[in-house]
């Protein structure tokens, strides 16, 4: 992490001019391209909010500026030609595939657009150096998308380099993971997380801080998401539910369903699913590990957690993609924790 932080929250990846906890692996891609051995394709992994599309952007900015040199890992100044107009979306070597809504609300990344890939990297570089594609969330692309993504990774172009990030590798095709550079990213330590949390969040108390810190798990971009949304409020009815079990008020999850489908873009129903999930993955570990766990553990076996915590995951992902009610999507996952 650089010594000094910016005392405002960074924009989005493709003008963020900062990297936190991922200087090692910049270095290695700065290393691939410095060394004449930069493979046409690389796979960004990594949690949710990690900085795996910041440190996209920030290694395709530095190719396309030429490759400057620098005390920070691939850095180009914001003041640069080259960061402004990639900022803007204006740089003409290079292409970004990000999920857009589909027909319902599902966020998908259409075949159309990734059959324009192979064009765009056919041509000539504008600025005599690379074409770079940029693929944001790449799970978002379906069977058939993917599949269109794969001949051009088998027959790149030269001087041609596409970027992945994913936070669900295993829901890409193995033929597109075995042609790519895999780079994971993991959490950031919780001192560096907490540092953030106080620079970029100074009008919350410590005591929120921290839990924002907790659970955020180690990924800046989720700590700003769940500090800008309703994280804490969330995170206190997750831990509220919990202690209700083995048998909720069937009353108080009616009043949370209706809490969570309240926000149409349906942004409470997957946070608050996601904070489950975390907090039963979590304590499913512990009382695998031998370690004191939560008293709402006891009401089954511990299979039958792991197999609720894999079933909220896929009701989650359905929910979106297929556009159910959401409030009945919550009351049905909620009911399967309770008591049988």
């Amino acid at each position: 992490m650089p010594a000094r932080l910016p005392a405002v929250i960074p924009p989005d990846p493709q003008a963020n001019a900062f990297l936190f906890g991922h200087e090692a692996a910049a270095r290695s891609l700065a290393a691939a391209a410095g060394e004449g051995r930069l493979h046409h394709a690389w796979l960004i992994s990594g949690p949710s909010g990690v900085g795996k599309a910041t440190l996209a952007y920030r290694f395709a900015r530095w190719l396309l500026a030429g490759r400057p040199s620098g005390d920070e890992p691939l850095a180009v100044q914001p003041e640069d030609a080259v960061f402004r107009r990639i900022a803007a979306g204006t740089h003409a070597d290079l292409k970004i595939l990000a999920p857009s809504a589909g027909t319902g609300v599902k966020l998908m990344i259409r075949v159309d657009e990734v059959r324009q890939v192979p064009r765009f990297l056919g041509l000539t570089a504008a600025e005599g150096g690379w074409r770079v594609v940029v693929v944001e969330q790449a799970e978002a692309m379906n069977a058939e998308a993917q599949n269109a993504l794969l001949k051009t990774l088998e027959e790149p172009p030269a001087r041609a380099l596409i970027l992945l990030t994913t936070a669900a590798p295993d829901r890409l095709l193995p033929t597109i993971r075995s042609r790519c550079r895999r780079i994971e990213l993991f959490p950031l330590p919780e001192a560096e997380m907490l540092r953030l949390a106080e620079t970029w969040l100074p009008e919350l108390d410590a005591g929120q801080r921290r839990v924002l810190t907790e659970i955020s798990a180690g990924a800046p971009g989720r700590l700003l998401r769940l500090a800008e949304g309703d994280g804490l409020t969330l995170h206190e009815q997750v831990q509220n539910f919990l202690a209700d079990l083995p048998q909720p008020d069937p009353r108080r999850m009616h009043q949370l369903a209706d809490l969570l489908a309240a926000k149409r873009d349906g942004t409470a129903f997957v946070t608050f699913t996601e904070l489950l999930r975390d907090r039963l993955g979590s304590a499913i570990r512990q009382a695998a590990r031998g370690a004191p766990a939560p008293r709402f553990l006891a009401s089954r076996p511990l299979a039958e957690w792991a197999t609720l915590w894999d079933t909220l995951g896929h009701l989650a992902i359905e929910t979106e993609a297929l556009n159910l009610d959401r409030k009945q999507a919550v009351l049905s996952g909620l009911s399967r924790l309770a008591s049988r």
